[in-house]
Order: structure tokens, then C-alpha cells, then sequence
């Protein structure tokens, strides 16, 4: 039977193109030599035992080694200085003077000069080094909340690349056997060869979309392990339960652990540190004596004589009263910033749980009613364009609709796990949620 014949139009140069095109993704997506396709894959050889890491060792290595926390907890340690430094008493002063220089009448004068904290000036400032030292504590607790943020959502990032690649190889999977099923069709003659060209090119991209999400894999890795300063192959593959979602607390669990979270603590730390200064500087209305005593040698007399003297600063021109009024409108300012912080982190936890909410009910009906009829769309139009029912643009369709579908999931479940990190992150603490069946 002669071949058949297809009418000349514009779109055959297109359909050569598309020839070229496919043809050169294809040799530069899979003629690589085995050398370079381990090296932008991060897969173990045959021969070796692949490296896994769960959240929980992450975690462990990130707490251990992160820079940022260690010099939270070196900031909390140099408190203790100041706290030690707090609890010190004025030191006293040796003096000495003389009167005259002549040897027959001059008089000299050797004095200890002991200046007295009056006023509880000594524990207002040890309250204030205690509320410094309270808050440098806080800020260790925030800084391994942020911590464990970083390393849950870096973690989810490896995971969601780790399962990009395999819905990109299950992709690649599909396109082949749709160009296998074009190129039958158009060896056969029932359809124009810029079926298989479009079949070609779909399978090329696939193969990208492939190498794509195994580089993005290594970036996951490398941004994981930065954490604690280790390379990437250190982390080598997640494991971890991706597809499972689990339900946000309440809304009145939330409401119970607002005060206990670290930016609530370090705010209320900021207010008593604040109160302390205020106190401390009310305590200087009180002026502290200096007593002194000392020995005097008279020669003209030609005995010692005892000195007793003590001396206090007469408030006439400095009162304190500035330090004073600036230090009760800062207490005025950490009272109202303990309000908005407050405000702020309600806002924060409840948007973030509202978008796990939105993100888990998104995950189920994709699971329930998308995935199901993407994928049963696709089938059809596969066996459809194998019997000569439906063209390959159909195809293309269903594929480009069942993918999508699949990024889509990936995308919610991402959205799901990242809001129930930042609401740990706002907390401070884990909270026992429940979990739901994923698969």
C-alpha cells in the first residue's frame, strides 16, 4: 500500500524543527557518560550503602554545631560575669597628702576613703544583671526554636525534591511509552511524523525535568547541611513521611501556649529588665557618703594624729531626675511592645494554622477527586491515541493536566509541613498533633 500522502502546509518546517529539537534534547539529556550522570545525581553506586538522615538526627547535628546557637548560648554564658560583676562593692580608695614642703613644718596625711551604697543601690543593680542574664537565657530558647524551623523546613525541602524526582522519573516513564506508541502510529502511517516530533520533544523534557529535580536535590542537601557546617554528602538521602499531613491544634490549645512562646518571653523579659534600670535609677535619689580615715604626722608638733572625715555629694545641680523619667517611659515602652508582640504572634500562629487547614483540606480532595480523574484522563487518551481515536495534542493534554496535578499535591503537602513548622517556631515547643493517613 503506498504511503500516505499529507498535504503541504506551514506547519511541515515546524514539525522538522520540532525533529531537530527533540532529537537534540535527547542526545544531550541521556548521552552522558556514567561519570557525569553520578555526579549530578548524588545516587549511590551499586556498591555502596546510601546515606540516610532523619529529622531527628538533623536536628541533634544542627543543635550541636550551629554557629548561631552557640553564640546565643556564649551570650547567655557572659551574663554570668555581669551577674558576678553586680554583686561587687565599691572598692576603697588609699589617699595621701601633705602640707607644706618645708621638713620642720610639714605634715602629712595617709587616709582609707570608703565610699557607702545606701539606698538598695547594690540589689537594684543585681536585679538588673539577673533580668539581662533571664532574657540572654530567653534568647537561646528563641534562637533553637528558629533552629529547629530551619532544619524542619530544609528537611521538607529534601524530602519534596527527593519526591520530585521520583514523579519526574514516573513522568519520564509515561512519556516514553506515549513517543513508543507515536512512533508505532506513524510507522504504521496513520499519523503525520510531527506526532512522534511532539512525542520526542515531550520525552526530552521529561528527561530535564528529571536532571532538574535531582540538582535540586543537591541544593536541598547542601541547605540542610549548612545548618551544622557539614557538606552535602553527609546528609545523602531524607527519610521521612512526606505525604502524611497532620491536623493544627485548637484554636484554644493555641490561645494556652501564647504566653509561654520565646517572643512573648523575651518581650516580657524586655519589660522587667526595663522595670529593674527604673528601680536602680530611683535608688540614686539616695547619695552615698564617703567615710574616711587616715593618719596625719605633724613634724612642727612632732606626733600623729588620727583623721576621721566623711563627705557626701550635695544634689543641687544633678538630681537624677532625667535618668529617671527616661528610665519609667521605657518601662511605658516595653509595656505597650509586650502588647504588640503579643497581637502580632496571635495573628501569626492563627494565619499560619488557617493555611494548614486550607492546605490539608487542598491535599485531600487532590488525593480524593484530581489525581484519580487526571490520571484515568490520561489513561484514556493513551489507549485512545494507540487505537486511532483521539491525536497526540490529547495526549499532551491529559499529561500536561496529570502532571500538574501531581505538582500541585507536592506543593499543598510542602504548604502543610511548612505551616506546622512555623507554628512550632511561634510556640517554641512541639505540640502533640494528631496525624492523619497519608499515602
Amino acid at each position: 500500500m503506498a504511503p500516505p500522502s499529507f498535504p503541504s502546509t506551514p506547519f511541515l518546517p515546524r514539525a522538522l524543527a520540532l525533529t531537530a529539537l527533540a532529537m537534540t534534547l535527547s542526545i544531550n539529556a541521556w548521552a552522558q557518560s556514567p561519570g557525569e550522570v553520578g555526579a549530578s545525581s548524588s545516587l549511590p553506586t551499586p556498591t555502596e550503602s546510601p546515606r540516610r538522615t532523619t529529622l531527628v538526627e538533623a536536628l541533634n547535628k544542627a543543635l550541636a554545631a550551629n554557629p548561631g546557637l552557640q553564640a546565643a548560648r556564649h551570650g547567655a554564658a557572659a551574663t554570668e560575669g555581669a551577674v558576678l560583676q553586680s554583686k561587687a562593692r565599691p572598692n576603697p580608695e588609699l589617699a595621701f597628702m601633705q602640707e607644706d614642703t618645708r621638713s620642720q613644718t610639714r605634715s602629712s596625711t595617709v587616709q582609707i576613703n570608703q565610699l557607702i551604697e545606701l539606698g538598695g543601690k547594690r540589689e537594684a543593680r543585681i536585679r538588673v544583671a539577673q533580668a539581662e542574664q533571664a532574657a540572654a537565657h530567653a534568647a537561646v530558647t528563641d534562637a533553637k526554636a528558629a533552629l529547629r524551623f530551619q532544619v524542619s523546613t530544609h528537611f521538607n525541602d529534601l524530602l519534596l525534591a527527593q519526591q520530585r524526582v521520583e514523579f519526574a522519573r514516573k513522568t519520564q516513564e509515561l512519556a516514553t511509552r506515549a513517543l513508543d506508541a507515536a512512533q508505532k502510529r506513524v510507522q504504521a502511517g496513520k499519523v503525520p511524523p510531527l506526532e512522534a516530533s511532539r512525542a520526542q520533544v515531550a520525552e526530552a523534557n521529561a528527561g530535564l525535568e528529571v536532571q532538574q529535580a535531582q540538582s535540586q536535590v543537591l541544593v536541598a542537601q547542601q541547605n540542610l547541611a549548612s545548618l551544622w557546617g557539614g557538606p552535602a554528602i553527609e546528609v545523602g538521602e531524607a527519610t521521612g513521611d512526606f505525604s502524611g499531613t497532620s491536623e493544627p491544634p485548637s484554636v484554644e490549645r493555641i490561645e494556652d501556649r501564647l504566653n509561654e512562646s520565646p517572643a512573648i518571653v523575651l518581650a516580657r523579659h524586655a519589660l522587667d529588665q526595663s522595670r529593674a534600670a527604673s528601680e536602680l535609677e530611683r535608688t540614686k535619689r539616695t547619695q552615698d557618703p564617703t567615710l574616711s580615715l587616715g593618719v596625719k604626722r605633724a613634724n612642727e608638733a612632732g606626733r600623729n594624729q588620727v583623721v576621721l572625715g566623711v563627705s557626701i555629694p550635695l544634689p543641687l545641680f544633678d538630681n537624677n531626675a532625667g535618668n529617671q523619667l527616661q528610665a519609667l517611659r521605657k518601662v511605658d515602652q516595653a509595656e505597650q511592645k509586650l502588647q504588640e508582640q503579643r497581637l502580632q504572634l496571635q495573628a501569626s500562629v492563627l494565619a499560619a494554622r488557617q493555611q494548614w487547614l486550607a492546605s490539608n483540606r487542598q491535599v485531600a480532595l487532590l488525593r480524593a477527586q484530581v489525581l484519580p480523574t487526571a490520571q484515568s484522563a490520561y489513561d484514556v487518551a493513551v489507549r485512545g491515541f494507540t487505537l486511532g481515536k483521539f491525536n497526540f495534542l490529547d495526549v499532551l493534554d491529559a499529561q500536561r493536566t496529570l502532571f500538574e496535578a501531581q505538582r500541585l499535591l507536592l506543593d499543598q503537602l510542602m504548604n502543610s509541613h511548612r505551616a506546622s513548622a512555623e507554628i512550632d517556631r511561634l510556640l517554641g515547643t512541639p505540640l502533640p498533633f494528631t496525624a492523619t493517613s497519608g499515602t
